[in-house]
């Protein structure tokens, strides 16, 4: 370990950056030249996520491309993906994936990497988002606008899995979250409205109409709004059980369209 090295971990501790040492090596490994270093570092001591100064995130073991001013995919995500997983490979050979809200396409990436082969459609409403996500679902197909507004009407009745990452805070708590997320991240990505379930809501209502028979819906939600998830998803006439894991503190709805 260097000097400069040490020097560099220090800075990024003092700024408040928890593991320190951890992204001073992945900043060193990133750059490709001294100046792109120090300009790399400037960022992130100025508060800007890391995944944006690095370009990418790790997802479920994959290296997700992430542009500034787009959502940056959560560990806690992984536990949604492990679940559409297990139910994917139930299904039909080729399964017709759609991810709403996809953001930069990490769970349509992730789960498709998993499968032997996925008909693969993802929407997102945030230009840049949408820009993100083809840049990662080279072998997907991209919509941008609200929801299924842009969706092929092809897909209806057709889609096995459905999953989805909506915002869900509630919009007296975005205030609360963390400075690199509230400042860098698009409010549109976080804020889910008064109880945090605004567009979890439409994603619900809208789902049976484009799920296949004894395809599946996968929500992420909070821990606290799982109860009134659930309720939404057999008040659109689909069978709902919760899942949640302690170990990445992730708790999912899913709905099976019978």
């Amino acid at each position: 370990m260097t000097a400069a090295f040490d020097t560099l971990v220090t800075r990024l501790r003092a700024a408040g950056c928890v593991f320190a040492e951890d992204e001073a090596q992945l900043l060193v490994s990133t750059a490709a030249t001294p100046e792109e270093l120090a300009a790399m570092v400037e960022r992130r001591v100025a508060g800007e996520p890391l995944q944006h100064v690095l370009g990418w995130a790790e997802f479920c073991g994959l290296r997700v491309v992430v542009e500034p001013g787009v959502f940056v995919p959560r560990p806690r995500t992984e536990f949604l993906i492990r679940q559409a997983v297990a139910l994917a490979r139930r299904v039909v050979a080729t399964p017709v994936v759609l991810d709403l809200c996809c953001g930069s396409g990490a769970m349509g990436a992730a789960l498709a990497a998993e499968l032997e082969r996925a008909e693969l459609h993802a929407s997102d409403l945030d230009p840049a988002a949408v820009r993100c996500a083809q840049r990662n679902l080279t072998a997907g197909h991209v919509h941008e606008g609200d929801l299924y507004e842009p969706l092929p009407a092809t897909l209806r009745g057709r889609v096995d899995i459905l999953i989805a990452s909506p915002p869900y805070v509630p919009s007296a708590s975005v205030a609360l979250l963390p400075a690199d997320a509230r400042l860098h991240e698009p409010l549109v990505a976080l804020d889910g409205g008064g109880d945090g379930l605004d567009v979890v809501r439409r994603v619900i209502a809208g789902a049976p109409r484009w799920l296949a028979p004894g395809g599946h819906l996968l929500v992420e939600t909070g821990e606290r709004q799982a109860a009134a998830t659930a309720e939404a998803v057999a008040a659109a006439g689909l069978a709902a059980r919760v899942a949640h894991s302690e170990e990445l503190d992730a708790t999912a709805v899913i709905g099976t369209r019978l």
